[in-house]
């Protein structure tokens, strides 16, 4: 036995021997499958032969992530469908809105998104927004000061994370990356889309901007209401919370009849990558959803510098024989860092891994979709930044449909692409070449 199937085997064993211990103690495993699990070799058997995605919920299990159930999620696949859907939800809103994005870009749509939210203020709807100031530096129409005070003004509690104070190297590390919002804790949003309107209307230099944004209902929305109070009160050293910002009936995954036969089997864990709590959690989920790919794993992400554990996982599923596809935007809203993409997925399609350059505009999506049975999607870039520094959620959905229609995505988007083949590789200049290995070499920083 290869030690590499040793030590999947070995991971697989402690995972389910943990879990059927926890879950005896609270009463909840059945009585038949305790025998079953007496010989560990018996147990590893079992688990090697169960589908990625019974596998990948075992480890999120055993990790301490809430796999919700019966949740209904919507594929929002622009900024216009994202705003749309968004704003009319929180037209709806009763009892509060939640916020918690990267940055605000100060133009039209972020205008549009306050003025809204002021009129709900009106109505005795609380409202609170969390943004980073390293975000919100970073983009070129930044809220100021006095937009800030305008804002506050109308009842909005806003709020940086983190501010930028000297001496500034301080904080430089561990932004706020999420894009959170929820609205009475009914319904939730999360995916790569800050509000600006160039998620609509794109950028000159890059063109359309394609990104995917999650529409929540049912028991993961509890989970996002978490990570966004749980920050919102580190920020602020308020004390929100209680049993109004949960509803009784959310925990119970109760959401309407129109939707309950679409949903009856929709599982969704929310995983949180909190730097001191949980620093290490969404990269070895993202190891462990490569590891555990059977057949196809498709993979989207514009900044594609993955740590060497992820690295090696796609290697090892190239290996196993996995049909591994990746998609990558050719243009950027940054320098360098393609650059070094470009020239570690050089290396994985000589390999045998199918590598496409999207060029239809700037591909922003962070998804993943695995045996055609579950995926994920979120903010998290395949990079040091997001893996090892910053504040991140991604959603993991256990469901063929919603897996299918990401699917479908992708293969409409391959339409607008180039494939990364020797021949392209080979028509480089030698300079480009350089720029590529010297970029690099600064992964562990990218």
């Amino acid at each position: 036995m290869k030690f590499r199937e040793l030590k999947l085997r070995m991971r697989y064993i402690a995972i389910v021997i943990s879990l059927v211990f926890a879950s005896s103690a609270q009463g909840h495993y059945a009585s038949s499958c305790s025998t079953n699990l007496i010989n560990r070799y018996q147990v590893a058997d079992t688990l090697q032969n169960q589908p990625s995605d019974s596998i990948v919920k075992y480890f999120l299990l055993h990790h301490g992530v809430a796999v919700t159930y019966n949740n209904y999620v919507d594929i929002l696949e622009s900024g216009r469908e994202k705003f749309t859907d968004m704003f009319s939800e929180i037209r709806k809103a009763k009892k509060f809105v939640h916020l918690e994005y990267f940055n605000f870009r100060n133009d039209s749509i972020a205008n549009a998104l306050f003025d809204l939210l002021s009129q709900k203020v009106k109505e005795g709807v609380q409202v609170r927004a969390l943004f980073d100031d390293f975000g919100n530096w970073s983009n070129n129409q930044p809220l100021r000061n006095s937009d800030l005070k305008k804002i506050r003004k109308e009842g909005i509690e806003i709020k940086k994370f983190d501010p930028i104070k000297f001496p500034y190297v301080n904080h430089v590390f561990h932004r706020d990356h999420r894009k959170i919002v929820v609205v009475d804790g009914l319904v939730g949003y999360t995916g790569g889309m800050n509000v600006a309107d160039y998620y609509i209307n794109g950028l000159p230099k890059i063109g359309a901007w394609r990104d995917i944004h999650l529409h929540i209902e049912g028991g993961a929305v509890y989970e996002l209401q978490k990570i966004f109070l749980a920050m919102w009160n580190k920020s602020t050293h308020q004390n929100i919370g209680g049993d109004e910002y949960f509803p009784k009936q959310n925990a119970d995954s109760l959401i309407s009849d129109s939707l309950s036969d679409y949903c009856h089997d929709m599982q969704v864990a929310i995983v949180d990558r909190c730097p001191r709590k949980s620093p290490d959690l969404l990269r070895r989920s993202f190891v462990e959803t490569i590891d555990a790919a059977q057949h196809n794993l498709r993979i989207v992400n514009p900044y594609f510098v993955p740590t060497t554990s992820i690295r090696r996982a796609l290697d090892n599923a190239i290996k196993r024989g996995v049909n591994v596809e990746i998609m990558m935007s050719a243009k950027s809203d940054i320098p360098f860092t393609p650059d070094a993409s470009r020239y570690i997925l050089h290396k994985l399609m000589k390999k045998g891994a199918k590598i496409y350059l999207y060029y239809g505009g700037f591909h922003h999506t962070k998804m993943m979709t695995v045996d055609e049975r579950f995926c994920t999607v979120g903010t998290a870039n395949l990079n040091s930044r997001s893996l090892r520094y910053d504040y991140e959620d991604n959603a993991y959905i256990f469901n063929r449909k919603v897996t299918a229609t990401l699917n479908t995505i992708f293969d409409s988007d391959v339409k607008d692409c180039v494939p990364l083949t020797r021949a392209y590789w080979k028509k480089l200049s030698p300079w480009r070449k350089f720029v590529a290995w010297f970029a690099n070499l600064f992964t562990p920083v990218l």
